[in-house]
């Protein structure tokens, strides 16, 4: 026999024992609960509750659904509270499919953005099935579950109107998939941290300006990084050692880069840097945060002299994307469960061979070979593409005696 549904929503000021009264009513009929949805926003509450019975509609007061239905509008107006009743069937329940998650972050977010990314979705043929907020500072997030689109075909829309609405929109599947991302891989220039380090060393050896300009051109994908590289740090040679300890104190980590790895530890994920930068700089970043794989290059120095050379295989853009896949083996994950982040040209094969590919602040040719871009300047704003509410990350910081910043 067909099934009949009956959605009971309850609106109004929020208070304690709302959701048990109207439960203990239910007990007393012959339903099932199908789906239960509740949010308070500001001291008011709306409660969903979805049950299925077996028979026709409760249209009568003298039956025995009936009689739920009197019974339910009881404690809506003993509560004070608005009620919405509505009939339907798990026939139509069930026809939903492709559920993803549709993330709109912005700083501002403006009622015409999601207007915009709501009205796509609807063009899409999709239905929004659940709307949740997952911060609301320093950037705000908006999480919406989407039920009944082709994830290839709303991204490619969404992203058009991404672009025109200046917010930042990820889509990915929901369930198993989205939950399993156990590796994180990150850029580290201009992505973990603040600037370039080689334009750091630079302007201790009076070159900065001509550095720069082949840096910027690379970062474009307008030179061979390799070809690049070698350029920029023969311009370098006859540099102390002792520069790399100033160089150190002169780094400065993008705001959330702490925030973001700590929260990812905490919940078990393995943290890999892949930089086209200096082991002589990441190693120490390796120590502060508690990363657990990295790759980068290293620079020569013989008598406590920088010579202008690089020692072994440069990691370049080819080389980001082997490192990822060694790391991904190291800590037994498969490939599709990794995370991609950079900035550059230089990490567009390991974005295009992540599970989810991120841009974050990005030169164009990233942005749009990326899954996902990212234009705000926080980089714990990752987590909510991975569904973890700030809250969430501020309530683990508090029960660790810690104070959760923008660092």
């Amino acid at each position: 026999m067909n099934q009949r549904t009956l959605l009971i929503t309850l609106t109004g000021p929020d208070r304690p024992g709302v959701t048990s009264r109207l439960f203990s009513v239910l007990a007393g009929f012959p339903v099932t609960v199908a789906d239960v949805e509740q949010v308070v926003i500001r001291g008011r509450l709306t409660l969903g509750v979805l049950v299925a019975y077996a028979g026709g509609p409760p249209t009568g007061t003298g039956g025995t659904l009936g009689a739920l239905w009197t019974a339910v509008e009881r404690i809506a107006e003993d509560l004070g509270m608005e009620l919405e009743l509505s009939t339907g069937s798990m026939a139509k329940e069930q026809r939903r499919r492709g559920r993803l998650h549709v993330s709109v972050l912005g700083a501002p977010l403006q009622p015409a953005a999601m207007a915009g990314i709501a009205g796509r979705i609807a063009a899409a043929g999709a239905n929004i099935d659940r709307i949740e907020r997952l911060a609301h500072y320093p950037v705000t997030c908006i999480e919406l579950a989407v039920s009944g689109a082709d994830p290839d075909a709303l991204r490619a829309a969404l992203s058009i109107e991404a672009a025109a609405q200046q917010v930042d929109v990820a889509v990915q599947r929901s369930g198993l998939y989205r939950r399993a991302k156990k590796l994180i891989v990150m850029d580290v220039d201009s992505t973990l941290i603040q600037g370039e380090v080689i334009e750091l060393l630079a302007r201790h050896a009076g070159c900065l300006d001509e550095v720069e300009k082949v840096t910027a051109a690379a970062m474009r994908g307008e030179l061979d990084f390799a070809a690049s590289l070698r350029e920029r740090v023969a311009l370098l040679a006859g540099l102390s050692e002792d520069v790399f300890e100033r160089v150190r104190s002169e780094v400065v980590l993008t705001p959330g880069a702490r925030t973001l790895v700590r929260t990812l530890k905490r919940l078990d994920y393995r943290f890999a840097i892949v930089s086209g930068g200096f082991t002589q700089i990441t190693d120490s970043l390796v120590a502060e945060l508690g990363i657990d794989y990295s790759a980068a290059n290293t620079l020569e120095v013989v008598d406590g002299k920088l010579t202008g050379r690089v020692i072994g295989e440069i990691v370049d853009r080819p080389g980001k994307a082997r490192a990822l896949e060694r790391f991904a083996a190291q800590a037994g994950i498969p490939i599709n469960q990794t995370v991609a982040i950079g900035d550059g040209a230089n990490d567009l094969d390991m974005i295009a061979a992540a599970g989810l590919g991120i841009a974050f602040n990005a030169k164009p040719v990233v942005r749009q070979a990326a899954d996902t871009a990212v234009t705000v300047p926080y980089l714990d704003s990752i987590l909510y593409l991975l569904g973890i509410p700030r809250a969430e990350v501020e309530a683990a910081d508090a029960e660790d005696g810690l104070h959760t910043t923008l660092t």
